[in-house]
């Protein structure tokens, strides 16, 4: 099936991106989670919106992308989340989650969807998680659990 990328999917493509994948993968996971739009003749227009749309948002080069890694590796990020007495968190930590904080700790605003966590965040204490910045560029950013 050809479907339209609405958002980057990694091993797959960026935003804008024409491609062709499974039925079920595109009809199951990617339209119903808003990540594609099924392809069309006049979808072809959306494609050129969603392409200037992500061209203002993305880091275009790989020097804007260090500074901005420079940035997030120097900003100290602490998250208040409800714990329970053991330690373990209500929930986990999301990347939304992550990408306000950094913001507030005086960080670059960053988008949500770059954001990966290895393994959900679901204890208190000090954590790895990295900012897919570019292709080429990822930044590695401490990020402190603390209970509320």
């Amino acid at each position: 099936m050809k479907i339209i990328l609405t958002h980057e999917v990694s091993g797959l493509g960026t935003a804008g991106d024409v491609v062709d994948v499974k039925d079920g993968y595109a009809r199951n996971y990617l339209v119903p989670r808003g990540f594609a739009i099924r392809w069309t003749k006049g979808g072809e227009k959306d494609v050129e919106q969603i392409r200037r749309g992500r061209k203002i948002r993305e880091i275009a080069t790989i020097e804007q992308a260090n500074e901005v890694k420079g940035q997030l590796e120097g900003v100290k990020v602490k998250l208040a989340v409800r714990a329970g007495e053991a330690g373990r968190l209500f929930g986990s930590v999301t990347p939304a989650d992550i990408a306000s904080a950094v913001k507030a700790a005086g960080g670059p605003d960053i988008d949500k969807r770059r954001v990966e966590i290895g393994s959900p965040i679901k204890t208190l204490g000090a954590h790895q998680i990295s900012v897919r910045l570019h292709a080429e560029v990822t930044a590695k950013v401490g990020v402190e659990v603390v209970a509320a």
